[in-house]
């Protein structure tokens, strides 16, 4: 696999471009990232004239349009279309974020799509997840309890409590906050990134949840969790509105406190 880094983009070499129908009068240029390990070629950006007239408004339809009419070889990731589950994370214009919410309007002149960056590449648009996967799983992201379950009944917590969820729990893994990291560039072997972060937040924040000083021991390391140094680039790009910066912040002072 191949590593998809921006600063590297300007030297990707231009390859094929597809024409729009004849007749298309509302025509746009979707520039878009190609690389296929079977084929032994080298990465390169192909050219989509697409009718904006018979196609939908966000970029995900005009990839869906040049896949089904212009190039079925074209490879990326989707599913729900409605910006939950986060499949469609990939690199527009510049900025990661989710190509089903992201209206080609929002974008002056030509479209340029990436993959997430600094990200092994499997095909196109297509980035290997296995490690974001695999940080995520480390940090155990389930209610872990001590005392007996109550019997015939949830475990209950006030709305007061409850509040404490909200800008945690709507993170839907799209990985788009921890690409744009700096650091998770460099450490993403050892660092967590802000979106793993964040879901550990969510659980070290939940009134419920009775394992928060074994939480915060296995966070308790030079990388996992302090390699974050505030750029704020995760909060800037987050499609669902999140600050996964806040969420670290607020780690951090729950180790300050346990030690005092």
């Amino acid at each position: 696999m191949a590593e998809f880094s921006l600063p590297a983009n300007s030297k990707v070499k231009k390859g094929k471009t597809h024409k729009a129908p004849e007749g298309a009068t509302n025509v746009r240029n979707f520039h878009v990232y190609r690389w296929n390990e079977e084929d032994g070629e080298n990465p390169h950006v192909d050219t989509y004239e697409v009718d904006m007239d018979k196609c939908g408004p966000m970029v995900l339809d005009a990839l869906i349009k040049i896949k089904d009419e212009e190039d079925s070889t074209l490879t990326f990731r989707r599913s729900c279309r409605e910006g939950v589950c986060g499949s469609c994370a990939m690199n527009v214009d510049g900025t990661n974020t989710l190509a089903c919410t992201k209206s080609c309007d929002d974008v002056a002149g030509d479209v340029h799509i990436n993959p997430l960056p600094h990200m092994d590449v499997v095909k196109d648009l297509v980035v290997d997840m296995s490690n974001f996967y695999a940080q995520y799983a480390s940090i155990e992201p389930w209610m872990k309890t001590k005392t007996p379950t109550p019997a015939n009944k949830e475990r209950l917590q006030s709305h007061e409590d409850r509040e404490k969820l909200d800008g945690l729990y709507e993170c839907i893994l799209c990985a788009c906050c921890s690409t744009s990291c700096p650091s998770y560039w460099w450490n993403s072997d050892k660092y967590l990134g802000p979106a793993v972060l964040l879901q550990s937040y969510r659980w070290l924040a939940d009134s419920r949840d009775e394992f928060t000083g074994e939480r915060l021991d296995e966070l308790e390391d030079p990388f996992r969790l302090y390699r974050c140094h505030t750029i704020m680039n995760c909060a800037n790009t987050c499609p669902k509105g999140l600050n996964p910066a806040k969420a670290i912040a607020d780690i951090k002072k729950l180790m300050v406190e346990r030690q005092g």
